[in-house]
């Protein structure tokens, strides 16, 4: 639950500051009459990621009978997971300076062609985010072997995230983002490493990759399956008491180039002012 609490609550503030960002533009420029076209857009974008979300699921427990290509599935979802994530919070890392303006720009752009171009511009926005919510909340389930309380995990970490946006717009609270999106960062990261290594598992369980009873380790005398702790490891980032050689390659394969990647320092200084300038 709190992996999903965690996805809900991550994609949910960037989809919330893309949404305040169009907000304020049109309130700004006194365009208020093309709100009802943004919150329209807005509304299909999620239509769409539920709708999304409801077909993996369909496709996994009707569609797909035999056990082998459930397993298949999964593991292709898992994977393309990990690569969803991993794009988003590197693009993320690398956009959050100018994607107001970029927003503003394309907004602007849509005004002139008029309703359906701004509705576009709204959906075109917000989709992203819900499909890549989607698929990774699938995923984590998947991997977490739960039922029921992750959805309302992950509800809990968008309306947390709404939450977050409104008291950003509405009032003078204001939150360190780029520590909120590290900080997160982090977490998201360890989280793919989980699903990959439960993405993994299930290319061994559908008989693609071989090795499923080879084991790498098995703590589960010292990591008791029945704890809250085990628990917890296991659902945020599918630490298992037993976990195959080419599982643990994945995980370690992953997690550590890609947090090291992620927490280097970027590099990039601030421009120095001109003295003449105050």
């Amino acid at each position: 639950m709190l992996a999903t609490y965690l996805i809900g609550l991550r994609e949910g503030l960037e989809a919330t500051l893309v949404v305040s960002i169009l907000v304020a533009f049109l309130v700004k420029a006194d365009r208020k009459d093309r709100l009802p076209q943004v919150w329209a857009g807005v509304g299909a974008a999620v239509a769409l990621s539920v709708g999304f979300g409801a077909l993996l699921s369909y496709t996994s427990t009707t569609l797909l009978r035999d056990y082998d290509q459930r397993e298949l599935f999964e593991a292709i979802t898992s994977i393309l997971a990990v690569v969803f994530v991993t794009w988003m919070i590197f693009w993320m890392r690398r956009a959050a300076r100018s994607i107001a303006g970029d927003l503003r720009g394309k907004l602007a752009d849509a005004l002139a062609v008029g309703s359906i171009g701004v509705a576009v511009m709204a959906f075109l926005s917000v989709v992203r985010e819900g499909l890549e919510t989607s698929l990774i909340f699938y995923s984590a389930v998947q991997g977490a072997g739960v039922d029921g309380g992750p959805l309302y995990a992950l509800l809990g970490g968008i309306v947390t995230a709404v939450a977050i946006g409104w008291l950003m717009y509405a009032t003078a609270v204001r939150i360190n983002l780029g520590v909120f999106f590290t900080v997160t960062g982090v977490l998201l990261i360890l989280v793919a490493a989980g699903i990959l290594k439960y993405g993994v598992h299930d290319l061994q369980e559908s008989g693609v990759l071989d090795g499923l009873n080879t084991l790498a380790y098995d703590v589960s005398g010292t990591l008791d399956p029945s704890t809250w702790y085990t628990a917890l490891l296991t659902g945020m980032f599918n630490v298992t008491p037993t976990a195959s050689v080419l599982e643990a390659v994945a995980w370690v394969a992953y997690a550590v180039p890609v947090l090291a990647l992620f927490l280097r320092p970027s590099g990039r200084t601030p421009a120095p002012v001109p003295a003449s300038q105050p």
